[in-house]
């Protein structure tokens, strides 16, 4: 016979398949295969049909095309016969799907096997429609398939409950003719048609409400005592896996009675018994008896239930955490995550064992008990949860570290009961693994030692002694050198002694070497490098006897091929040698960095771009009263603008130096003496930050001065800390004189007030919620049509009073805004009073552009915080 002819058996072409040593072979036998099926659908060999279609389902397996012979399934669907049914099922099962148009042919063919007397070619039919069942058969076959819910014989029962999953799962609308046929199968005692029936009822209550209902009602208790009989029943060794009897049934039971019981204090009740027995005589030693102890736990952390119940399903996740198999400890985690929402407590109580997870050898396990450790630290147990984690710091794996620092320094971060505390568990954070934390973790650390003034000794102390031990810890050194420059008198001095430190002994030639390593070390990158150097110039005021030391180590950096380095270099190096007279002025300490601010960047709560109106004044070294609380940050770039033509005054040394347009702000009386003016520290102070390039600015005499944030080098990590936020000022007017000389002085007390508003305009809404609304006045001077005034009247439109009311504003580039004091911040109820504020906005395109900004209300209602943002943009275009 012909290897390759029709009637070759099936075994016959797969023992020629498995000959080929190569795949063109294995394709050169499929293709002969296949011509010789194609040539015998041509000629409607019926003889040979059935062993063709087994062929070409064998070849569709090997995955080679097979389209050409579906219309032999759907006849040999429609043959009398079982053998010849058989096959047609299982072909059209494996070689179509419900996207086939050629599967409408077959429901007729369906819809009589279905009604057919012999049971066996009814199973087929069912198996078949459950399998590549569409929508329009099921709204089609769905009549028979609920009449053969009923049928006598349990299999063809278990297989139309099967096949009315996918119908109900196709057309939901069908599932209100399934609840009451369902019902009744809930009470069969034969396990396959109870297994398909608690799978077809746990779809129902998921698809239809009206089902849940009626389920709850009719079927709870009726399915509590199957549970109760499947756990007490004695051995059944047709049902029995590793002696639990049927654990396939328990744990599908335990699922449907957790949808039962989920926000049903009755149905939980009527449950609460069989969990308890099922959670205590499952036996845990065998996997089977733990898959029915974790549904059984799920399902009591789902329903309504007392926390009796909760706390022994937790402890079963406890005796999970000790077992030696690392599935079930990762489930176990899983759960208790789950848990904690639920009973916080009693996962308390498992704490030493989830610690002991955070050092297994198994990575997925250790990082998932990181993120359950992190959920469970609390005000009470953060001390010693935190002393834990660092302890393992030390010893776990390079690869875990960088998760385990950024979750000990989040928890630092938000539960620490007091700042020394903080301090000192971040520095053996970073002393262990500072290579490690990302920059804003050391940027924090730093924003929370300028906020602790008492403990500014001590921490620099404490940095001294951590950068000999650390040094290869970038982190530590950059804070270190940070620390070292800002409060180097302090440590020499050994100012600020705490009742807890040892006595230590620093010269000023100690600490300039401590900065020296650092600049020198070939590890420390553009950033260390740099920060050295601020650093050093700071130290060249603090220690004048150490100045021409740091003037030479300054000095080398010269010559670096970094241009950041070069360029700052050589900036220093000329402050220290030809202006000792402003040194002073440029080094002062750096004023106290906003923490609430600085933290509502990180979240992304606060704009990156604020100015607010009220604040606490903090007296600098000089006496420049300074704004604290009042932040004045870049403002949002809410349009792409082009930037303003830069200031084309260059010929001032220092006012390159700075960045910033001094000659049109300085002011000097009649008489030569120059006058006082206001927060020219805070300007000098942004000479500091590092990187900042030239600020633009196209105003003969600006408003504020802007810190430009346009850096886009590594060296600018520090400029979110560094860069004094200082609130806008006014400069006083020219008459002369020395810009040197007018910028040591600083700024006129009083900004001047307008002489003339101009004509008014007409007031409009600018803000309106259901609980405030602003109006805003608005006039104009004459001769400088760029600046308009504007007067903010706030109303609360709401029955209680508000408290704390801050106004915050932000404006892209192009515009200039002032915010001066508001007129109180107690906002009565009911609109029977207000609160008004003044601003000035400067729009350097006027005519072009529109007045917008960004605005943000802050006040507490009953003690809560509130907050209230959005965004005006209906100011007339010529204002």
């Amino acid at each position: 016979m012909n290897p390759f002819s029709s009637g070759t058996r099936l075994r016959d072409m797969i023992r020629a398949i498995r000959a080929c040593k190569t795949a063109a072979e294995e394709r050169a036998v499929v293709r002969k295969e296949c011509a010789s099926i194609r040539a015998s659908v041509s000629d409607n060999d019926n003889d040979y049909r059935h062993r063709n279609l087994a062929k070409l389902m064998f070849i569709h397996m090997l995955g080679y095309p097979t389209h050409f012979g579906q219309m032999e399934c759907l006849k040999l669907i429609a043959a009398p016969g079982f053998p010849e049914k058989r096959i047609g099922y299982l072909g059209l099962m494996l070689l179509l799907d419900e996207r086939q148009e050629v599967l409408m042919l077959v429901t007729n063919s369906l819809k009589q096997d279905l009604n057919h007397t012999n049971q066996y070619i009814v199973g087929l039919a069912l198996c078949a429609l459950g399998n590549i069942c569409s929508a329009e058969m099921a709204r089609d076959l769905a009549p028979e398939v609920e009449r053969l819910l009923q049928f006598r014989d349990p299999n063809v029962r278990k297989k139309a409950a099967l096949c009315s999953i996918r119908i109900v799962k196709k057309v939901p609308d069908l599932a209100e003719n399934f609840v009451n046929p369902v019902a009744s199968l809930l009470k069969e005692k034969h396990h396959g048609v109870l297994l398909t029936a608690i799978q077809l009822c746990a779809d129902l209550c998921i698809l239809n409400e009206e089902a849940l209902e009626y389920f709850k009602k009719r079927c709870t208790e009726g399915l509590v005592k199957v549970l109760k009989d499947a756990v007490n029943s004695p051995y059944a060794p047709e049902y029995d896996v590793s002696g639990i009897a049927d654990p396939f049934l328990q744990i599908r039971l335990l699922r449907l009675l957790r949808i039962l019981g989920h926000g049903d204090a009755d149905a939980s009740d009527c449950m609460n018994d069989v969990l308890a027995q099922v959670a205590t005589k499952t036996e845990s030693n065998k996997n089977a008896g733990n898959a029915i102890l974790y549904e059984c736990v799920e399902t009591i952390l789902s329903i309504e239930d007392s926390g009796g119940l909760r706390v022994l399903a937790i402890n079963i996740l406890g005796r999970f955490l000790s077992n030696r198999d690392n599935n079930i400890r990762y489930v176990a985690l899983n759960m208790l995550m789950k848990a904690i929402s639920v009973d916080g407590q009693a996962v308390q109580r498992h704490r030493a064992t989830i610690l002991e997870c955070v050092k297994d050898s198994d990575a997925s396990i250790r990082k998932r008990a990181l993120e359950l450790v992190y959920l469970l630290v609390n005000e009470t147990n953060v001390k010693p949860l935190t002393k834990e984690l660092i302890d393992y710091l030390e010893v776990s794996d390079q690869d875990f570290k960088e998760d385990l620092t950024a979750r000990i320094c989040s928890i630092v971060e938000k539960l620490s009961p007091d700042k020394l505390w903080y301090i000192d568990q971040m520095l053996k954070v970073l002393c262990e693994a500072g290579n490690y934390v990302k920059d804003e973790v050391w940027h924090a650390l730093i924003v929370v030692i300028t906020n602790a003034s008492n403990l500014h000794g001590y921490t620099v102390r404490s940095l001294y002694r951590a950068i000999q031990t650390s040094v290869d810890q970038e982190a530590v050194v950059r804070v270190a050198v940070w620390c070292i420059g800002e409060y180097g008198d302090l440590l020499v001095n050994n100012i600020g002694m705490l009742d807890l430190e040892e006595p230590i002994t620093v010269t000023e030639s100690d600490a300039v070497d401590v900065i020296e390593l650092a600049i020198k070390r070939h590890t420390s990158d553009l950033t260390t490098r740099a920060m050295c150097l601020i650093a050093l110039l700071k130290l060249s005021s603090r220690f004048p006897s150490c100045s021409q030391r740091i003037k030479d180590i300054v000095t080398q950096s010269k010559g670096s091929l970094l241009l950041e380095l070069q360029q700052r270099s050589i900036e220093f190096d000329s402050i220290i040698e030809k202006h000792q007279n402003i040194r002073s002025a440029l080094v002062e300490r750096m004023p106290v960095l906003d923490e609430a601010t600085y933290s509502g960047r990180r979240s992304g709560s606060v704009p990156a771009a604020v100015s607010t109106s009220q604040g606490n004044a903090l007296h600098l070294p000089n006496g420049v009263a300074k704004m604290v609380d009042a932040p004045l940050l870049d403002l949002l770039d809410l349009s792409a603008d082009e930037p303003a033509a830069p200031n084309s005054s260059g010929s001032n040394f220092l006012q390159d130096l700075l960045g910033v347009d001094i000659s049109s702000s300085s002011s000097q009386s009649a008489s030569g003496k120059v006058q006082p003016q206001k927060s020219g520290t805070d300007v000098l102070l942004d000479l500091l930050s590092t990187g900042s390039p030239p600020a633009q600015n196209g105003l003969s005499t600006p408003d504020i001065f802007s810190i430009s944030q346009d850096n886009k080098t590594s060296v600018s990590a520090l400029d979110g800390l560094s860069s004094p936020m200082v609130p806008p000022v006014q400069a006083s007017p020219t008459a002369g004189g020395s810009p040197m000389m007018d910028l040591l002085d600083g700024f006129g007390p009083t900004p001047p007030v307008p002489k003339d508003n101009g004509p008014a305009h007409p007031p409009i809404v600018a803000f309106e919620s259901s609980s405030l609304k602003i109006m805003f006045n608005f006039s104009k001077q004459p001769e400088s049509p760029q600046t308009t005034h504007i007067e903010a009247n706030f109303t609360n439109k709401s029955s209680e009073v508000y408290t704390d009311f801050i106004f915050q504003a932000a404006v892209p580039k192009f515009l200039q805004l002032h915010l001066e004091p508001a007129s109180g911040n107690t906002l009565p109820a009911n609109g029977n009073g207000s609160i008004t504020q003044k601003l000035r906005v400067t729009n350097n395109q006027h005519g072009k552009k529109s007045i917008m900004m960004r605005i943000r209300i802050s006040y507490k209602l009953n003690g809560k915080d509130t907050l209230e943002e959005g965004q005006i943009s209906n100011i007339p275009r010529g204002l």
